[in-house]
């Protein structure tokens, strides 16, 4: 059966390392029959929570910009693949901002599979845990969630250095067991 895949590509660069593993584990999501689309956080104008509440309401952010359309693709994915580089020990910030901003309809993103993508210039996995449990902590506040697996890029810091790792084909190969 045929997945509608979302990829939250939340690096600020723009074919960078973590950029790049979204692109492999999209081919590999595409060959195995899947819908797939991913969106560069860093290109959408997505502002921050500012607490206000005024979707508690309505059930609509007050904030007028790109996150409805982004919230509605989230909560019609099947799969929503959250990638980051890992910026001290976190998640950056944009893809942490769009994160937020999905309290306005939080309860409507249900029944997801999760994948993680996560890159680092430091070469041990311990570097990437924080920014991991940022995802999983998303991930926990999403009803009937299923996390289903993490790709490592690690070690990389120069843009496209992640090409010559096993992470390239590990993405690719995930990408295909979707």
């Amino acid at each position: 059966m045929s997945k509608k895949v979302l990829i939250l590509s939340g690096s600020p660069r723009k074919g960078g390392n973590s950029d790049i593993l979204c692109d492999e584990f999209a081919k590999g999501a595409r060959k195995a029959g899947h819908t797939v689309e991913k969106i560069r956080v860093a290109e959408k104008n997505i502002g921050y929570c500012r607490a206000c509440y005024a979707c508690r309401d309505t059930g609509v952010c007050a904030i007028k910009d790109d996150m409805a359309d982004v919230m509605q693709k989230i909560i019609d994915a099947d799969v929503l693949v959250l990638a980051s580089p890992v910026y001290f020990y976190s998640i950056d910030a944009q893809l942490k901002t769009l994160i937020d901003r999905t309290v306005a309809r939080w309860t409507e993103v249900t029944d997801k599979e999760f994948y993680y993508i996560v890159t680092a210039a430091d070469g041990e996995k311990e570097a990437a845990e924080t920014t991991v449990a940022c995802f999983r902590g998303y991930a926990e506040c999403v009803e009937g969630a299923k996390e289903m697996g993490i790709i490592y890029g690690m070690g990389v810091y120069e843009k496209g250095e992640v090409r010559n790792t096993a992470a390239t084909s590990d993405a690719y190969e995930m990408g295909k067991r979707v």
